[in-house]
């Protein structure tokens, strides 16, 4: 077999996709199904239960589930806190401001592929919007605890950020 058909054989049925051979897609393929498995899964209980979905969500809910979303997928993938979590996945790759660190994945296959998520804001955001959205459906009272809460949390973050800002600029 020459090496242009070997790499093309490698690359429709391989389970890593970068020049370096650092994304596995044996790996993402895995967590998009145990994502659609859990949104399914939901989906298909919500359905045998009888349980109506909502006609609309407010206005004021989106506002809060969206600002919820953007600080859990912060609190997840950067807080020093929750650094215990991503550190089987992870590896310390430096300190952003507050308490903020940058993560970067290590390992291979499945283990990298989740300290890819684990490491992304953006990638945990949609699985914590469809987490506080499942929990809308099914327990719309409590989730809009937890999203206020989580909403609060994010707007206090603001304002100490802008806090520091004007104390910064007031020595200077």
């Amino acid at each position: 077999m020459d090496q242009a058909a070997e790499t093309v054989g490698r690359a429709t049925g391989a389970d890593e996709y970068s020049e370096g051979g650092e994304v596995s897609l044996r790996g993402l393929v895995t967590l998009a199904g145990v994502y659609a498995g859990g949104v399914g899964a939901f989906a298909w209980r919500t359905r045998a239960s009888g349980r109506q979905l909502p006609e609309r969500v407010p206005p004021l809910d989106l506002l809060l589930m969206g600002v919820a979303t953007y600080r859990s997928s912060r609190l997840l993938t950067k807080d020093k806190v929750t650094s215990f979590l991503r550190a089987p996945f992870t590896r310390r790759a430096g300190s952003l401001h507050g308490a903020e660190v940058m993560d970067e994945p290590r390992g291979h296959g499945l283990h990298r592929s989740v300290g890819e998520l684990l490491a992304c804001p953006f990638c945990v955001a949609m699985w914590v919007a469809s987490g506080l959205t499942m929990g809308y459906v099914a327990a719309p009272r409590a989730t809009r605890l937890v999203v206020s809460c989580l909403s609060t949390v994010a707007v206090s973050d603001w304002l100490q950020y802008a806090w520091s800002l004007t104390q910064q600029k007031a020595e200077d």
